[in-house]
């Protein structure tokens, strides 16, 4: 006996809905930023009232929020990627993996820093949680590395060392100010990861 239900008619054009919603939010969002996402625009896009929009998702946060999700656990699948055999060279290849995902989705990774909910209201516990857990991929490694130092220290430096990462990246595509050729960027997280891994007593890979 098949105790699967089929969706109903209904409930596939609701969910049909709800994707084109997504891919039109999103399609804004990475080409345009997120600045220039408005939820009377996506609902002419996607052929609804703004209405139906809220219907969705609550209200237009629920749109960018869950972009900004998908956002996340697409980066994170990649940076999970990473070969993790030697831990410094898994420490540059992290920092190289979010390079190529941040060149590639700059508009949808910088969204997830920069919305601001609306009210004042706080940022979902769980996207923040998946952002946290991003960032302490680097926290194996430099255990491994590290083995005398304590738990407390390589999650501070792991942290440290991936917003910093983060930093030298997003500054270095912002076209707004001159943005940096990706090769020479590469290079430069390279040579950042050199100095700090120097620092710690660690010999570099390169």
């Amino acid at each position: 006996m098949n105790n699967v239900q089929e969706e109903s008619p209904r409930d596939q054009k609701k969910n049909r809905r709800r994707f084109q919603i997504l891919e039109i939010a999103r399609g804004i969002i990475a080409a345009k930023g997120l600045r220039s996402l408005k939820v009377r625009d996506v609902a002419v896009a996607a052929g609804c009232s703004v209405g139906s929009v809220y219907n969705e998702f609550g209200d237009f946060d629920g749109v960018i929020l869950t972009v900004n999700r998908e956002t996340v656990q697409a980066l994170t699948v990649r940076l999970r990627g990473v070969p993790a055999e030697d831990p410094i060279r898994q420490l540059y290849g992290l920092a190289e993996t979010y390079l190529e995902f941040f060149a590639e989705h700059a508009n949808l990774l910088r969204s997830l820093f920069e919305h601001r909910m609306e009210d004042d209201r706080p940022y979902p516990d769980d996207i923040l949680q998946m952002v946290m857990d991003a960032f302490a991929l680097m926290h194996a490694p430099l255990e491994r590395v590290l083995p005398a130092a304590d738990d407390v220290k390589v999650a501070l430096l792991s942290r440290t060392l991936f917003s910093a990462v983060h930093g030298i990246i997003s500054l270095g595509l912002e076209e707004r100010m001159v943005a940096v050729p990706p090769q020479m960027l590469r290079q430069q997280v390279e040579q950042f990861i050199d100095v700090h891994l120097a620092g710690l007593g660690i010999q570099p890979a390169r």
